[in-house]
C-alpha cells in the first residue's frame, strides 16, 4: 500500500472530518485522479520530440502516456489535423499517491528558488493545477538524454466541493503552499 493512501485512511480522513465539521465519513474529500500533460508544440517540425516526451512521461509516472493530437488544422502554427502535438497520463489509486508522494517529497524541493506553491491555482471546485517549467527535476530523468527541455501541467482532480476542502486536503498531504 502507499505510504500516503495508508496517511490518509489512518490520520488524514478523522483530521479532516473534525476540521470540516463533517458528520459522514464519506463526505470526506478524496483524490480521484491526477492528470499529467505534456504539450510539444515543437512537434511539427520535428516529430521525434513525441516519443522523447512520450519516453520521459513513462519514466516520471510509472505508465503508459496517450499520444494527443491536434483536432483541427491551423495554418499560423503549420498545425495538420491529427498530428501528434502532446502526451497525457491519468493516474489512479495506488500509482496516483506514489507519484504525489514523489512530487510533493522529492520533485517540488529540487525546483530552483522553490518558495512554495500558489494557493490561486484551485479551480472553484476543489480541483488544483500547477505547472513545472521542465522535466529536469524529476529524478528518474538523465540530463544527459534530454533533447528538449519540456513544461508539463499536473492536475490533482479530488471529490472536495470547495476550494477550502481542496486546500484543507492537499495541505493534510504535505502540499507546500505559499504563506
Amino acid at each position: 500500500m502507499a505510504r500516503l493512501l495508508k496517511k490518509y485512511n489512518e490520520e488524514i480522513v478523522p483530521a479532516l472530518q473534525k476540521e470540516l465539521g463533517l458528520k459522514n465519513i464519506m463526505q470526506v474529500p478524496k483524490l480521484e485522479k491526477i492528470v499529467v500533460n505534456m504539450g510539444v508544440g515543437e512537434a511539427t517540425q520535428n516529430s521525434k520530440l513525441i516519443d522523447a516526451a512520450a519516453s520521459d512521461m513513462a519514466l516520471i509516472t510509472g505508465q503508459k502516456p496517450s499520444i494527443k493530437k491536434a483536432k483541427k488544422s491551423e495554418a499560423g502554427f503549420k498545425l495538420r489535423e491529427g498530428q501528434a502535438i502532446g502526451v497525457a497520463v491519468t493516474l489512479r489509486k495506488e500509482k496516483m499517491y506514489e507519484f504525489l508522494d514523489r512530487l510533493i517529497n522529492v520533485v517540488l524541493p529540487r525546483v530552483r528558488d522553490f518558495e512554495g506553491v500558489s494557493s490561486k491555482a484551485f479551480d472553484g471546485r476543489g480541483n488544483y493545477s500547477l505547472g513545472l517549467t521542465d522535466q529536469l527535476v524529476f529524478p528518474e530523468i538523465d540530463y544527459d538524454k534530454v533533447e528538449k527541455l519540456l513544461g508539463m501541467s499536473i492536475t490533482i482532480v479530488s471529490s472536495a466541493k470547495t476550494d477550502e476542502e481542496g486546500k484543507a486536503l492537499l495541505t493534510a498531504f504535505g502540499m507546500p503552499f505559499k504563506k
